[in-house]
């Protein structure tokens, strides 16, 4: 449990010792420090009374990488040094959609994508266009904190499309400090130009326009003064690194000459036949390709040392503010990466393991130091976790759930069984032309010809829908395809068991995937808590 309190800011009754108090005025000052005392919130953080201003509220400082598999966290050892030993990491941790857009919409409101509306990375069902159209930004965690008092900044990329539709100088709701590139090539972590509050900042390719490293120094002058005028602050960075084009800083150009990307269990998985068509269709997983897939790994290995660096640094600045001791740091990846699996290329957007699970590690008072949680978590769970952190109330229309019961030592004992993944493709109409977004909000398309078939036309992962749970993923597919794996017995996904396992299995996963589907708020909740009936 967390156990930290709420002390009286420093200063407080100064020049005012309690020895030249009337002894009236000593009673009403027990009765102010009572009334002050803190209680305990329902994920045992320490929260002021009702209608007393909170004195000492902690930091929330949210660190967000683009693209991270769990795999390449290998990579940062000054992130497992500084936040895995130092907090709590979950190791069963889930993104709803593998994509960039639909997964931060889904981090901000704490929403699955079929609530949000945001199901793509762009046209007329995703992108910055649809949750602007949508008012999702009217209520999200940067408001929910900022109407708290708090102090918020976002420092890096938004929503892909941003700001198409909107004048550029446009801010969202609820940031007070705004940092973010709306013009360039972002994504080359140089040649970009960036909405500072309302101001248009060019950026070349001088080294010190590194992308992560103009993001992370914006950050610590953000933190600083937030500690020099005595507010509680969130800032968000959420940088581009490792997503391709993984360009790394100049000093890091030559590491790692002949790191290759893990070959793991299913890594050119041979037997493609109890797969669906559209990954038998790929192009196949020669030495050609895998050379370019060692390629792309070892680039983003050396993209990533800035964002590593980075953790470093926003660490020791904390500590050397005096803050670092009531922050909270938490580091996670929008979506996860495949680099081989079942003979796919590179990429996201599937629904294996390398694509839906994604890095989550969480640091801070009361936080379980150099602790491992296997409990089943998703990205759903951010914004309220954050709230609660910060003693606010989340919106009824939330999905997820809080996971500072997580963090300490008493855990509860019924946690989520099922976490809904999906995956839509973009819809474009006239009035969403494909590529109509400014250069800077672009995604690039993914390396490595994953996205072709052998005939070189597109072939693009079809629309699907699926269930994970403590045990299983079940997938279904517009195609009427289904996949199912046992992952206690077959963890690769090597063994398609959708056409042998028993009848109530099927229909039980089925069953609660379709409630999944169309849930809302508490109902998603309590679906999530309900057990799958094996036969």
């Amino acid at each position: 449990m967390f156990t930290g309190g709420l002390a009286l800011e420093r200063g407080w009754g100064r020049g005012h010792p309690a020895r030249t108090l009337a002894p009236l005025a000593l009673v009403a000052l027990m009765v102010l420090v009572v009334l002050a005392a803190p209680l305990v919130g329902r994920g045992g953080t320490a929260f002021a009374a009702a209608g007393t201003p909170k004195v000492s509220r902690p930091n929330i400082l949210f660190i967000l990488s683009d693209d991270l598999s769990t795999e390449e966290m290998r990579s940062m050892p000054k992130v497992h040094a500084l936040l895995a030993r130092q907090g709590t990491t979950f190791s069963n941790s889930f993104f709803n959609v593998s994509l960039c857009c639909p997964s931060r919409t889904t981090i901000l409101r704490g929403q699955y994508a079929h609530n949000t509306g945001v199901l793509t990375n762009g046209g007329a069902n995703g992108g910055f266009e649809t949750a602007h159209r949508k008012g999702i930004e009217r209520s999200t965690i940067a408001t929910w904190l900022q109407g708290a008092g708090y102090r918020t900044g976002l420092f890096g990329k938004y929503l892909n499309g941003y700001p198409n539709t909107v004048p550029i100088s446009y801010v969202p709701p609820g940031w007070n400090d705004w940092f973010s590139p709306i013009n360039g090539f972002p994504y080359s972590e140089f040649w970009y130009t960036v909405n500072e509050n309302g101001s248009f900042v060019p950026y070349t390719n001088k080294p010190d326009d590194y992308g992560t490293d103009v993001y992370v120094h914006k950050t610590e002058d953000f933190i600083t003064q937030a500690g020099k005028d005595k507010v509680p602050f969130f800032a968000f960075v959420p940088v581009y690194a490792p997503h391709n084009p993984a360009v790394p800083a100049p000093r890091h150009a030559k590491l790692f000459p002949k790191l290759r990307a893990p070959r793991t269990k299913s890594f050119g998985e041979s037997d493609l036949s109890d797969k669906p068509k559209w990954v038998r269709q790929r192009r196949e997983l020669n030495k050609k390709t895998i050379k370019k897939v060692d390629a792309i790994y070892r680039q983003r290995a050396r993209s990533l040392q800035a964002l590593d660096e980075g953790v470093a640094s926003l660490v020791k600045t904390l500590k050397a503010n005096g803050q670092l001791a009531n922050t909270y740091i938490v580091f996670m990846s929008d979506n996860g990466y495949h680099f081989g699996q079942h003979s796919l290329a590179v990429g996201k957007g599937t629904p294996y393991e390398e694509d839906i699970r994604v890095p989550l590690i969480i640091r801070g008072p009361g936080v379980l130091r150099d602790k491992t949680r296997r409990r089943l978590v998703g990205n759903d769970d951010l914004a309220p976790t954050f709230a609660d952190l910060a003693g606010v109330k989340a919106p009824r229309f939330v999905d997820g759930r809080s996971l500072v019961p997580m963090l300490g030592a008493r855990i509860p004992s019924d946690w989520r069984r099922n976490f809904l993944i999906d995956h839509w493709r973009e819809v474009y109409t006239s009035a969403h032309p494909a590529n109509a977004a400014r250069g800077g909000a672009l995604e690039p398309s993914e390396l490595g010809g994953e996205r072709q078939s052998g005939k070189g036309k597109s072939d693009r992962t079809p629309n699907w829908h699926g269930l994970r749970n403590t045990r299983y993923v079940y997938i279904e597919y517009s195609t009427g395809e289904k996949e199912l794996y046992d992952l206690k017995l077959d963890p690769a996904e090597l063994n398609n068991i959708s056409g042998s396992a028993s009848e109530v299995l099927l229909a039980s996963l089925h069953e609660r995937l379709t409630a999944l589907r169309t849930c809302r708020g508490a109902r998603c909740r309590a679906i999530e808590d309900e057990r799958i009936q094996t036969g």
